[in-house]
């Protein structure tokens, strides 16, 4: 009888152990990973796409301990990813933080198409014949006005995987360039709160700009009050871009910046002689410096 209880004991005492680990195991340890290759690839139900992931750590980020931190997820990691880490990890001004860059494990002219369905939010038929002529592709492959559904993806299967492996905090913002400076837009005015720092990078307002960039305008000028939680947004583009980019850019910040609504805080540039790519570097600087600043502790 004794040495039943004993057994159930042991068995009891095992299968706790088991648990344990299990839990302790369940955030990924980023050391030992290949830099070249991207960190998880997520294939999206939501979406029918395949995404790349690429991530980047605080350099005292570790398992060990309870720590958690701000996540900033970059839209077009491929291409725009190494600016990021870099910009990142050479300064000691911003705050520590948990890169994630995502993009489409499709290649080439694939791609292309797949971020102009991804990032816009509404449907334009003229950007579909356009881009579908440009690509030299049949009638039908290119279907904008799919934000709805890549936001829907993020909520529900790429920032869960993340949370779910690494040490993330409810601090949570997106950026992009271009087309996914637009679909970042997208995502502020439609806040609901599950962002709250946005880095909105030569959008492409021109797309969208009479079903989406004029209705954002007349949101922000007709109401006063605007129940989000604190949120901060950093809008950029280059002075060299094309005249309309600029505009519109310039349209959207200064209704959003006249509004002063109490609970967003918002800054805006242009750069000076940079073109919609040169810009790039300069651009995704900001975001990290206007997004994540650290802040001085002015106490002695």
């Amino acid at each position: 009888m004794i040495f039943l209880k004993s057994k159930t004991l042991l068995i009891t005492t095992c299968l706790l152990l088991i648990f344990q680990n299990q839990a302790l195991a369940q955030k990924l340890d980023p050391k030992g990973r290949d830099f070249f290759k991207p960190d998880h690839v997520i294939k999206s139900e939501i979406t029918n796409k395949d995404y790349l992931i690429h991530m980047s750590f605080p350099k005292n980020y570790s398992i060990e301990d309870s720590i958690t931190y701000p996540v900033l997820y970059v839209l077009d990691g491929k291409s725009t990813f190494g600016y990021f880490e870099s910009s990142y990890v050479d300064s000691e001004k911003i705050e520590d933080i948990i890169l994630v860059g995502i993009s489409h494990k499709a290649i080439g002219i694939q791609s292309n198409i797949n971020r102009f369905i991804d990032y816009t939010p509404y449907r334009d038929t003229i950007t579909d014949k356009r881009i579908e002529k440009k690509f030299g592709v049949q009638n039908g492959t290119v279907t904008t006005g799919g934000a709805d559904k890549f936001l829907d993806c993020l909520k529900k299967e790429i920032v869960p995987f993340i949370d779910k492996h690494y040490k993330t905090n409810s601090e949570r913002g997106i950026t992009g360039h271009s087309l996914g400076g637009l679909f970042t837009a997208y995502c502020f005015v439609n806040s609901d709160n599950f962002f709250t720092k946005f880095g909105i990078n030569s959008p492409s307002f021109q797309l969208n700009e009479d079903i989406f960039l004029e209705p954002a305008i007349s949101k922000f000028s007709d109401n006063q009050n605007w129940n989000i939680h604190p949120t901060k947004v950093f809008i950029s583009t280059g002075e060299n871009e094309s005249p309309m980019m600029v505009t519109n850019m310039i349209k959207f910040s200064m209704f959003l910046k006249k509004r002063n609504y109490e609970n967003v805080v918002m800054d805006w540039h242009i750069y000076k002689n940079e073109t919609h790519t040169s810009v790039i570097p300069f651009c995704l600087n900001g975001t990290l410096t206007n997004l994540f600043k650290k802040e001085v502790d002015t106490l002695h």
